[in-house]
């Protein structure tokens, strides 16, 4: 298969990618006041080597793309410049940083 824009395919979040998306996530109470036009990023905690859909936005090469990853929320995650991984053949080995083709089953 080749890449290419629109495709859905499977991205691993690194520590970095994990860590950013937390800290820009905030807990939001019954008691919370959010100013008028806030932009809240709510959804569930996410870790180094969570494996996530991505809608392929950018090819640069076979290998090498830019994409949005859909997370467990009301935002995503833009990555750039992603090298491609073989999907592993033992669940739970992926790349963190990396996307591949999803398993066939």
């Amino acid at each position: 298969m080749n890449a290419t824009k629109g495709r859905i395919v499977h991205y691993t979040l690194s520590d970095q990618d994990s860590r950013a998306i937390n800290r820009r996530r905030v807990a939001r109470t019954q008691d919370a006041a959010w100013p008028g036009g806030a932009q809240a990023h709510v959804g569930n905690a996410t870790g180094a080597g969570d494996v996530l859909p991505m809608m392929i936005v950018q090819v640069w090469s076979d290998n090498v793309v830019n994409g949005q990853v859909y997370l467990d929320g009301n935002d995503v995650l833009w990555v750039t410049s992603v090298p491609f991984s073989e999907t592993p053949s033992v669940p739970g080995s992926y790349v963190q940083g990396s996307w591949c083709w999803p398993p066939r089953e």
